[in-house]
């Protein structure tokens, strides 16, 4: 069902190339549909979006206001769950936002000697949207990781957008975004929702940025709309890196993989393993377990189409590999994480010890499970305050500054050409 792989065969770098390899480049034919979706909503606004619901959601909404759940609808959904329901989701609610108030950045200036105040003003964004999926399973940790790190920004107003397809509304989903403080919710999803929060409608307001992860409508949608406003990042299929020196519970190891390859069909599940035996041993473990998972033909799909054991010659040559995948989740299950974590440069998240599941981070760690995905953790970060913040820098030159940073720009712009810019700087010099 998975491939195996070792690090001293002839093949492994071509067989680990093939293994990466994942066509991200956009489907011109979604894209084009995506571009006239959007082009409707924002020449039509509300009646688009009430349009392109009802024909994809099957719903049968009349107008937006159908379509938009009321305070009292948040709150009612709220108090319809189970207690041990409402616990969990208060409890996650509070360790994510006490993680997320660590990130908080802070305003600074200082003073040159000639008396120059140079510095840092932070701001948070006035308006944000948040979409939640809403197809082949309801995300209620969606809505807390994406609303309340914008809270605790200081972001003024929430709008979430979640699709409801048929009209069956998710109530831990609606009470989610009643705990972490979502200020209007409307049940649209897909390429019109974005078009919604990106341009504004009659009902829908028009937001300055637009996170949360969505399908390839939803991907293309968002990239289409960038620059209008800002988004967190175009997220990809979902990835699990398991780095283990095999001194966990195959079957632990096992379900962890499964955890993210029962996401869809092309999430990625990879172990990293010295011990060949215990490489065996998490292959029964797979075998022995897979019949019992629900979504167990999900699993068997992701695992076969690009999940991977491989075996390496040691721990570094496991960390130097890690590095290249940059996977979305990394789990480092060896006896002393602290003493490897340093060599892992690249990935989304690092989850450290044999007790630390990547679930637990899904839910309630405290970190933001919005991740960047396809070997972007080689360069961009997970969700969190500070893209919900911005900043502007502080200049206020001086008279005595003036004299001499006129100066030297003057030189610069006459040196570039810009005479304008020149003559800016010397009208100020004495």
């Amino acid at each position: 069902m998975i491939r195996r792989l070792d690090t001293r065969t002839k093949d492994f770098e071509s067989e680990l190339a093939a293994l990466l390899a994942f066509e991200t480049s956009q489907d011109p034919e979604v894209d084009a549909r995506v571009a006239a979706i959007l082009a409707d909503v924002k020449a039509r606004g509300d009646a688009a979006v009430v349009e392109y619901t009802n024909r994809f959601d099957a719903t049968q909404a009349a107008s937006m206001t159908d379509l938009e759940l009321t305070q009292d609808e948040l709150k009612a959904a709220y108090e319809r769950l189970p207690q041990v329901q409402k616990d969990a989701l208060t409890f996650a609610a509070k360790r994510v936002r006490s993680y997320h108030e660590h990130q908080k950045m802070s305003s600074w200036t200082y003073e040159d000697e000639d008396g120059t105040l140079l510095g840092q003003q932070i701001t948070a964004l006035d308006r944000v949207g948040i979409y939640v999926p809403g197809g082949k399973a309801a995300y209620p940790s969606s809505v807390l990781m994406n609303a309340i790190p914008a809270h605790v920004a200081g972001v003024a107003e929430i709008i979430m957008v979640v699709p409801t397809p048929k009209g069956e509304k998710n109530d831990l989903v609606l009470a989610a975004a009643y705990v972490a403080g979502v200020s209007r919710a409307f049940t649209i999803g897909g390429a019109q929702a974005v078009g919604a929060l990106a341009y504004g409608t009659q009902t829908v307001p028009q937001v300055d940025k637009i996170t949360g992860p969505g399908n390839a409508y939803v991907a293309s949608a968002k990239r289409a709309v960038f620059g209008v406003v800002g988004i967190d990042m175009v997220a990809g299929p979902s990835e699990i890196l398991v780095l283990c020196d095999g001194s966990t519970d195959p079957d632990w190891v096992a379900i962890d993989l499964f955890s993210q390859a029962e996401h869809d069909e092309i999430a990625q599940a990879i172990l990293l393993c010295p011990d060949a035996a215990y490489i065996d041993r998490v292959a029964a473990s797979i075998e022995k377990l897979l019949p019992s998972q629900p979504r167990r033909d999900i699993i068997a799909a992701s695992l076969g189409n690009r999940g991977a054991l491989i075996h390496v010659a040691d721990l570094d040559e496991a960390c130097a590999i890690s590095n290249r995948i940059a996977p979305e989740h990394l789990e480092l299950q060896v006896a002393d994480p602290k003493a490897w974590v340093e060599k892992l440069r690249h990935a989304g998240a690092i989850f450290m010890g044999k007790f630390t599941s990547e679930s637990l981070g899904d839910y309630c760690a405290g970190p933001n499970h919005v991740l960047p995905t396809a070997r972007s953790a080689r360069f961009s970060s997970p969700l969190g305050v500070y893209d919900f913040q911005k900043r502007s820098s502080l200049i206020m030159v001086s008279e005595a500054g003036a004299q001499t940073l006129g100066r030297v720009a003057a030189t610069l712009a006459h040196g570039e050409g810009l005479t304008a810019h020149a003559n800016a700087a010397e009208l100020r010099l004495k």
